[in-house]
């Protein structure tokens, strides 16, 4: 399942399908079809539109962010935090050591305001390796270099290195917090990625407090056209359709009990 998803992405993201009906129109052409070809091509400039030149991306990203409120205040107490692997840069930190992160660091950053204010919470990092070749650091191993730069004993960390997909950190998660006898946890992670998160560990039965962060857009985003910033617009545009993507198969796989989780 988990290189059906990553080979599957490849193809289904934006700027990929794009290409593709450019492709098709190409090999339309070439053997005669041109008013096939015609439409290849009208399809391919129309999802390059929307993907570069629009803040349809954006709106659908928010939509996601906004379906878990984003806390008011700190908890009161607290005695454990989770999580999730997706910030660290893992190719690069296997080569060059150190702690390189990704758009997503304020997962990281979160994390550590909390740990630092809760000096007795636990710290469970979920993830590992998930890149197709499976030859680089696991995320959690990396993250130890992060908060001990901090002063963060390593004590306090219970590392999962083993998830590659938010299914099996799930899975990982569980097994460990288990073992260590912990409950109650603030689940961090991206504000976009909290549906699919909090759906997976509602149905493995793990009671969880969701605590999203590195939001990516306003909150307060209206469908129009934008041509300021075409590179971002493709980003939002392939981060939002990947998850939506994801909480439909999660869906349909049984793995979720709600397409939507709120």
């Amino acid at each position: 399942m988990f290189l059906i998803s990553k080979i599957f992405w490849l193809v289904a993201q934006p700027l990929s399908i794009a290409f593709l009906l450019a492709v098709l129109a190409a090999l339309l052409g070439f053997f005669g079809w041109r008013k096939f070809s015609g439409a290849a091509s009208l399809l391919a400039a129309l999802v390059l539109f929307v993907t570069l030149y629009t803040t349809s991306g954006a709106v659908a990203l928010q939509v996601l962010e906004n379906r878990f409120a984003k806390p008011s205040a700190d908890p009161a107490e607290l005695s454990c935090i989770i999580v999730l692997g997706g910030a660290l840069e893992n190719e690069v930190t296997t080569s060059r050591g150190g702690t390189e992160f990704n758009q997503a660091a304020d997962r990281y950053v979160e994390t550590l305001r909390l740990a630092l204010k809760y000096p007795q919470a636990r710290i469970l990092v979920s993830g590992g390796d998930g890149s197709l070749s499976g030859e680089y650091e696991g995320e959690s191993e990396a993250s130890e270099r992060f908060f001990a730069a901090f002063g963060i004993s390593p004590d306090r960390l219970v590392k999962e290195n083993a998830s590659r997909t938010t299914y099996e950190n799930t899975r990982q998660t569980s097994e460990l917090l288990a073992r260590e006898d912990l409950s109650d946890c603030l689940l961090v992670t991206s504000a976009f990625h909290m549906p699919r998160a909090m759906g997976l560990f509602r149905k493995a039965g793990i009671s969880v407090t969701p605590w999203p962060t590195d939001y990516r857009t306003s909150g307060i985003a209206t469908l129009s056209p934008d041509f300021t910033q075409p590179t971002s617009n493709a980003q939002l545009t392939a981060t939002a359709m990947r998850e939506w993507i994801g909480l439909l198969a999660y869906y349909l796989t049984g793995r979720i009990d709600q397409i939507f989780p709120r």
